[in-house]
């Protein structure tokens, strides 16, 4: 076997294994969100968030309804809340520290309970993970409903390049409480082994 098929070959095992890292990661966090009624997890690869001049995020309507968020650093959540509002959908958006969550209990969450009462409900369909951002669909944030989302930099504790940030979203009918933080149960399975 050849150097070049060698590393192909250790290059291929290193993709397997991150894959299934994340599967693992968010199906832990899917179990974790149905039996607690909270929204599912993911962790996801987007390009490292900077400090520079660019704006915030960038809010798109697309032809199909639905609308497109592009974060290009976490800063002005209540703005990004104002710019959704006057686009059609009423979010409430917390951007958190690493290692820490929302503490649960924030609302009635439409869909909860159950991984088969999550699958296909509003809160499942209203925020999808998109590119360097997400994708809303404002027809599935009803009236009197609210998008709650969370975002958590990882900074670097990541088992590799791939995973910068974290992200969980659902639809609460009625008044949203005050994120609380608190810390992340699975921030040790998120960051990698031995604290990566």
């Amino acid at each position: 076997m050849s150097f070049e098929e060698q590393i192909l070959m250790e290059l291929k095992a290193e993709i397997t294994e991150r894959a299934e890292r994340r599967r693992r990661t968010v199906r832990r966090l899917f179990t974790g969100a149905g039996v607690a009624g909270l929204a599912a997890a993911a962790a996801i690869a987007v390009p490292m968030l900077t400090g520079s001049e660019q704006p915030a995020y960038a809010v798109t309507q697309n032809t199909d309804g639905t609308i497109s968020v592009t974060l290009n650093e976490f800063r002005d959540a209540d703005k990004l809340e104002q710019d959704l509002k006057k686009v059609g959908v009423t979010t409430d958006i917390t951007y958190l520290k690493p290692g820490k969550v929302c503490q649960q209990n924030r609302g009635e969450i439409i869909g909860g309970g159950s991984p088969e009462e999550w699958e296909n409900s509003a809160s499942d369909k209203a925020a999808r993970l998109h590119l360097s951002g997400l994708r809303i669909d404002p027809r599935q944030v009803g009236k009197g409903q609210t998008l709650v989302m969370a975002f958590s930099e990882n900074r670097g504790r990541a088992t590799g390049p791939d995973v910068k940030w974290q992200f969980s979203a659902y639809v609460v009918k009625g008044q949203v409480k005050p994120c609380v933080m608190v810390d992340n149960p699975i921030w040790d399975d998120v960051k990698g082994p031995a604290g990566n």
